[in-house]
């Protein structure tokens, strides 16, 4: 049964499995708010869809950025740089809309990810949000979720329901390596940043 996890509540994924946890799915959603209607029941024109991105960020056993980069190609696996150079973590694509479900999907393959990595930060961020005049109060519905992917089985979420008014950027949670095994933390902080380099660098 999945757990249902709130702010800044962290879970041992290893123990909620009886034969150990080898590979999972981290899948983030969202979808837009929809506008109300215009003067006498008249719509208004639909405004540009809100292109939210999910990506992960790879930290060091400090908790600081791997290898102390910021070049984002390094350090970050993202829309245009899909995939760990082993493999063990990969993007698997862009969801320009939002909408039911899981709207994009980071697959981790936790036996595999290098002995360097300790921390994997996952958030979402609106492209272009600034120009657009975009932000996470657009957005409902936003979550979290961790799937056992040898079992097709769900291990816990979090909901991020919290006022993200004129934010363009969440931390949704990440997975933490520790002597007990892997464990996953959410977060729910919120920035107004301009673009993922702002992001990665809070990591620096």
């Amino acid at each position: 049964m999945s757990i249902n996890l709130s702010k800044g509540q962290k879970i041992n994924l290893s123990k909620e499995t009886n034969n150990g946890l080898s590979k999972v799915m981290v899948g983030l959603g969202w979808s837009e708010v929809q506008p109300a209607g215009g003067f006498l029941g008249l719509f208004k024109p639909k405004p540009a869809d809100i292109d939210c991105d999910a990506f992960a960020v790879l930290l060091g056993p400090d908790g600081k950025l791997l290898n102390h980069t910021t070049a984002v190609k390094e350090c970050c696996i993202f829309f245009n740089n899909l995939k760990l150079w082993n493999g063990s973590i990969q993007h698997m694509g862009d969801n320009l809309v939002g909408g039911a479900g899981d709207c994009e999907q980071i697959m981790v393959d936790l036996k595999s990810i290098p002995a360097n990595i300790h921390g994997i930060v996952f958030a979402v961020n609106i492209y272009q949000a600034l120009q657009k005049n975009q932000h996470f109060g657009m957005v409902q519905n936003a979550f979290i979720r961790v799937v056992d992917r040898d079992r097709n089985v769900e291990l816990c979420r979090f909901n991020l329901n919290e006022n993200y008014n004129n934010m363009t950027a969440l931390i949704a949670g990440s997975l933490i390596r520790t002597p007990a095994g892997w464990e996953f933390q959410t977060d729910g902080r919120a920035s107004r940043v301009e673009s993922l380099l702002n992001i990665v660098g809070m990591y620096s």
